[in-house]
């Protein structure tokens, strides 16, 4: 894939990976531009990951159709996580690029308080498959 950053070749980011099917995930939604899966290191459980099916390392390159169509899942998946999470009364929404910074994505959670916000993701953790499954199968539509 090419970065419309700096128009080099990049190697499939792990996000590529999962959209062509070569790594599993637990799909939330999918069209012909995005996919929605669950983090498998969550901020907090209900988790999402919003990211493009075009490979842009940084999402002010994106073109402008892929943008508004990533932001339209990103709202789609926020009321539909305050639907299966009522009793938290926001949802978090965070583009930082730093988890994976060769592919933009999205991260889209639900949460209570500023300590929720703020929890710290554990990628050493090894990932609860049956609860992540569990929680796609309610968050998907």
């Amino acid at each position: 894939m090419r970065s419309a950053c700096y128009n080099v070749a990049m190697r499939d980011s792990i996000f590529t990976k999962i959209i062509k099917g070569e790594i599993p995930c637990h799909k939330v939604y999918e069209d012909d531009k995005t996919l929605a899966f669950m983090d498998i290191h969550p901020i907090q459980p209900g988790h999402v990951l919003v990211v493009p099916k075009a490979q842009v390392d940084f999402f002010w390159n994106m073109p402008a159709a892929d943008y508004l169509a990533l932001m339209a899942t990103v709202q789609k998946v926020s009321q539909r996580i305050r639907k299966v999470f009522p009793d938290k009364s926001r949802v978090g929404v965070i583009i930082e690029g730093l988890d994976v910074p060769d592919h933009t994505h999205v991260k889209v959670f639900p949460f209570g308080t500023d300590e929720e916000f703020r929890t710290k993701q554990d990628p050493a953790s090894e990932p609860d498959h049956a609860a992540l499954a569990e929680l796609a199968q309610k968050l998907a539509f």
